[in-house]
């Protein structure tokens, strides 16, 4: 129901707005969790006076959904939008791509999800202001006054309704510009003319007043067409595009006209160009034609009532524009040359300025010109169609229907759009389709799109706006695209046959840290409050029994909260898992151990050691990411202090190493605060520390932690370069395999991320070798938009990207629309045609999702606590018990598995190791792959530990030599699942560690309390 403007009488939309967005709940037992501050914006929860939300509506632009005043500005707010229109007398206020109000809703605009008005506003992200074709709506609660009309009658003056101006370069109606004080009106015009000795005036666009003795040009036109409100009294009609409200004086006491006309009302008989005076190296050019074929300039400042030659030439002049232009008295025009076929006029700059009403400045489409050096004057722009970047064709100019827009993806480029540089930035990021529009605005999408949204291609003449950037071919127009496609195939992405497949499993915790251990045996950890009422936050799954539940999950027990801590399986001999950080006080500087115990079908009795009193990290941090560095020592950095509170823009080493406080600051972390946690973190062959971060990235010296090298930005949207990739903009990162001899530099791949406020979840991975010479990021664009996703790196080589949603940013009640489908990676093959279209889950994995690989090759996925509820309470996305286990194409093709038997798990860099009875069931040895998978542990998109080897290896018969990795900085010290690969088909692995225990680690910590391993 449209609820309480059902009582207005006005246009209605289409179909029936909300009454209101949906509103706040209160959530039991995660109501702390749910104040943390990583928030997605939103509309304010109050709004000035009387005024209320109305949802997100469409706005298509034939015509706008509200056709009042507008206004753009980089300051934009829902507050700032609301004041303009109010203080405006609308009573609907909007705002898209920047305000817009009106008094009527257009037929044809349709309520939209709230869910599609996702972009931030300009002048507060943290506010939503619309998005392409959408916009957020505001009603003031007042019944919407009178609609405009055309008085018949203004004393002695009688309407002769709508005429034609300016159309076809044919000139104008009424020659004779004249200006007003403040707003126009009917009155003030009509009255302008008079006092000028002028029989006809008319208004048009809203603001504009134009006298005449006679009719020179012109015709009677549809009343419609006159549909624009007078800038200053919004129940009168003051023409339209092109269209004149026309007035005739029936009275005798006209009085005389002087024979000057304009000026802004009471001008002087003579005015002049500005000859001196003026900025260093500018003067006046000529008399100047406007809208012969369209505007001369592409840029233009707000008029002005106090508008001369210096000020519009001193603001151009700031600008560093060389052309600067004054027409109608009031207008400031800028740029670097005249465009779309401008020509010199011989006479009718005759108006004066309203600031200085001696100075010439232009007449009713007549422009006073003025230059910084030689003036350049451009023909008439045509639709580029040769010379085209790339396999880009021209297709003719495309109409927009009331659908939506065509092309998803909006870019606006004020000053410099082009065709090209639409073309080359689609192409950048995988879209095979663009378009320019409206001059400014530059559109990517899929050819696809042309046909889903009912596109129609029209005439070319109806393409006519020049582009900004290049001003001699055409950007579109109202409405209208010139639009190109790719003609070859632009992103291969594969859709094969064998597609894997989930299984569900049994359920008993949500858990938002998954980790295998060297048991085989996987620890889960999940948040207090999750779960069961009497959960213990802690259990290890046995998968081997999983067929006997009571014996395949064992409890365990935490003392503190590990609410997004960070964990990593240290490198000593029992492979304990240590994870740190939590969500806010004491557990923020928790230090939890456990050491993996039993094994497949053998009970494990040990459990989580902790006490913060004793051993504690020296900065308390939620959110932060752990490494095991070349060294041996691990790496804990970045973070918040705890829930709602400040950055923890630094690092530390553990064990802590000798001396006082030992933390050491970062100043980029703190500038990028709060979208850097959980940083990316991998250890480079020169034994370097790579580290991503919000959309930055640089090598840092694993010694004193000073940058080494600083990257470029990675690429984010591509419509928003301020993407980024780590939480909680998730995205998720693995590096790349590496293969002996280890010649080529490490690559890593960040997958997924969302934008700052809107939540535009990415639709592309990144890929950079950090220690390359010139080291750049390239781009491919995924199938589907995700963020939270997670990856997987498997034994053959490809990596599994799971999980997430198709829009919206890490944190409860954030993300919307899960991703369900699974995509397979496989960095063999060539750029674009690295992504293989998998299977699809029934489960939502969003919000404190993981998956990780199982030592038989399968994956594990599990997690989802999102909190995102129904507008009645109810999870949209609840708790998920659920755990699935996916089989990948290598196993579900259905081939034995080889298998081989291993003595030695203790593997010294560049030793040799033997492994016997190899048992392949498609091929032979000559056809056999060895692989070493890292272990790791899975939280939030980040995998931590990550690595995957292919490592040196020969054999003889039935018995082969692998050789390790030969330094820390291939491989850093740590525990490995090892397997051998016969064609696509992985073994079950067995652990070997690689590197020992340089650091000492299972010597750490000596106190009581915590069980040791030894060195």
């Amino acid at each position: 129901m449209l609820g309480p403007l059902a009582s207005v009488s006005i246009t209605l939309l289409a179909s029936a707005l909300l009454d209101a967005l949906p509103g706040a709940h209160a959530n039991n037992l995660h109501l702390i969790h749910n104040n943390h501050h990583h928030r997605r914006q939103a509309i304010p929860s109050a709004l000035p006076g009387t005024w209320a939300s109305k949802g997100c509506v469409t706005d298509a632009g034939n015509p706008r959904t509200l056709s009042g005043q507008a206004q753009t500005g980089s300051t934009n707010t829902v507050e700032s939008c609301i004041s303009f229109c109010d203080n405006l007398g609308f009573i609907y206020a909007g705002v898209e791509y920047g305000v817009n109000c009106g008094n009527t809703l257009a037929s044809g605009s349709t309520n939209a999800p709230a869910s599609d008005c996702n972009m931030a506003c300009a002048g507060n992200s943290q506010e939503v202001c619309g998005a392409g074709g959408r916009l957020n709506l505001f009603w003031s609660g007042r019944a919407a006054p009178p609609a405009p009309s055309i008085p018949s009658n203004i004393g002695k003056w009688v309407s002769q309704g709508c005429w034609t101006d300016g159309v076809g370069g044919a000139g104008r109606t009424l020659p004779t510009g004249q200006g007003v004080t403040g707003g126009m009106t009917l009155e003030k015009c009509t009255a302008a003319c008079f006092s000028a000795g002028y029989a006809y005036a008319g208004t048009e666009y809203a603001g504009e007043c134009y006298c005449g003795s006679s009719l020179t040009v012109g015709s009677s036109a549809a009343v419609a067409d006159c549909n624009m409100a007078c800038n200053g009294n919004s129940s009168e009609y003051c023409g339209g595009p092109n269209r004149l409200t026309l007035y005739h004086y029936t009275g005798t006491d006209l009085p005389a006209n002087p024979g000057n006309g304009g000026g802004g009302g009471g001008a002087p008989t003579n005015v002049f160009p500005v000859l001196s005076g003026l900025p260093q190296g500018w003067a006046y050019n000529a008399c100047w034609v406007d809208n012969a074929h369209g505007r001369i300039f592409n840029y233009n400042l707000p008029a002005s009532q106090t508008n001369t030659i210096q000020t519009c030439v001193s603001a151009c002049n700031s600008q560093n524009y060389t052309v600067a232009g004054t027409e109608y008295g009031q207008e400031c025009y800028c740029g670097n040359t005249l465009v779309d076929g401008a020509t010199v006029a011989t006479d009718g700059c005759s108006m004066g300025c309203t600031g200085n009403t001696t100075q010439a400045c232009g007449g009713p489409n007549r422009v006073s010109v003025y230059s910084k050096g030689t003036l350049t004057a451009l023909p008439v722009p045509t639709a580029q169609s040769t010379s085209l970047p790339g396999k880009w064709n021209y297709q003719g100019c495309l109409r927009e229907t009331d659908v939506g827009k065509m092309f998803p993806n909006k870019i606006i480029w004020q000053g410099n759009n082009s065709a090209i540089a639409c073309m080359n930035q689609c192409a950048a990021f995988g879209f095979p389709a663009a378009g320019v529009e409206y001059g400014e605005e530059c559109y990517c999408g899929d050819i696809t799109d042309v046909t889903t949204n009912k596109g129609v291609f029209g005439t070319e003449s109806e393409c006519s706006l020049p582009c900004p950037g290049d001003p001699i071919h055409l950007c579109g127009s109202g409405g209208r695209l010139n639009t190109y496609y790719w003609n070859g195939t632009m992103n291969n992405w594969k859709s094969p046959s064998n597609i894997g497949r989930y299984e569900v499993r049994n359920r008993v915790v949500v858990p938002l840290i998954a980790t295998v251990g060297i048991n085989n045996k996987v620890t889960f950890l999940e948040k207090a409050g999750t779960g069961f009422p009497n959960s213990t936050g802690a259990y290890e799954l046995d998968i081997s029994l999983a067929s006997n539940f009571s014996a395949a999950w064992r409890e365990m027990h935490l003392k503190t909260d590990v609410f997004c801590a960070g964990s990593v399986i240290l490198p000593d001999k029992k492979g304990r898992q240590l994870n740190v950080g939590g969500w806010s006080l004491d557990s923020t500087f928790g230090v939890r151990l456990f050491t993996p115990d039993g094994h497949e079908g053998v009970n494990s009795t040990n459990d989580w050691e902790e006490d913060f009193h004793t051993l504690s990290l020296q900065r308390g941090r939620w959110y932060p990411t752990a490494a095991v560095l070349a060294n041996g020592s691990v790496l804990v950095i970045g973070g918040e202090t705890g829930s709602n509170a400040s950055p923890q823009p630094n690092l530390e080493i553990l064990p802590k190493p000798v001396g006082g406080d030992t933390v050491v600051n970062l100043d980029w972390l703190a500038r990028t605060d709060p979208n850097n946690l959980y940083p990316f973190v991998f250890v480079l062959p020169s034994k370097n520390i790579f580290i991503a971060y919000y959309n930055e990235a640089r090598i840092l010296d694993p010694a004193t932690f000073a940058t080494l090298k600083t990257l470029p930005n990675a690429p984010g949207a591509v419509n928003d370069f301020t993407a980024g990739r780590t939480y909680p903009l998730e995205g998720a990162a693995l590096s790349l395999p590496q293969f002996a001899p280890y010649k080529d530099p490490l690559q890593v791949l960040i997958c997924g991320g969302s934008t700052i406020g809107a939540g535009f979840a990415l639709d592309n991975c990144v890929t950079i070798a950090p220690e390359a010479p010139n080291a750049t990021w390239t781009l491919e664009r995924m199938p589907s938009r995700r963020v939270m996703p997670c990856m997987v790196s498997l034994p053959d080589g490809t990596i599994m990207i799971m999980n997430g949603a198709h829009h919206g940013a890490a944190g409860f009640g954030l993300a919307d629309d899960p991703n369900l489908n699974a995509l397979l990676y496989d960095p063999t093959q060539p750029i674009g045609s690295r992504f293989s279209i998998l299977n699809n889950t029934i489960v939502a994995r969003m919000y404190h999702s993981e998956a990780t690989l199982l030592p038989d090759g399968r994956i594990l996925v599990s997690g989802s606590d999102p909190q995102t509820d129904y507008d009645d309470g109810t999870p949209k996305y609840p708790e998920e018990f659920r755990i699935e286990v996916y089989i990948p194409p290598y196993l579900n093709q259905g081939f034995k598995q080889p298998t081989f038997n291993l003595s030695g798990n203790d593997w010294t860099y560049g030793s040799a190791h033997t492994i016997t009875n190899v048992k392949l069931f498609q091929g032979t040895t000559s056809t056999l792959r060895v692989s070493l998978i890292a272990a790791t542990s899975s939280t939030h998109g980040n995998t931590m530990g990550a690595r995957n080897i292919f490592p040196a290896f020969s054999c003889s018969g039935t018995t082969c030599t692998i050789t390790a990795p030969p330094n820390a900085g291939v491989s850093p010290p740590g525990w490995h699942m090892l397997f051998i690969l016969d064609g696509p088909t992985p073994s079950h692995a067995q652990w070997v560690r690689i590197g020992g225990d340089p650091g000492q680690i299972g010597a750490w910590p000596n106190l009581p309390g915590f069980t040791v391993p030894g060195v």
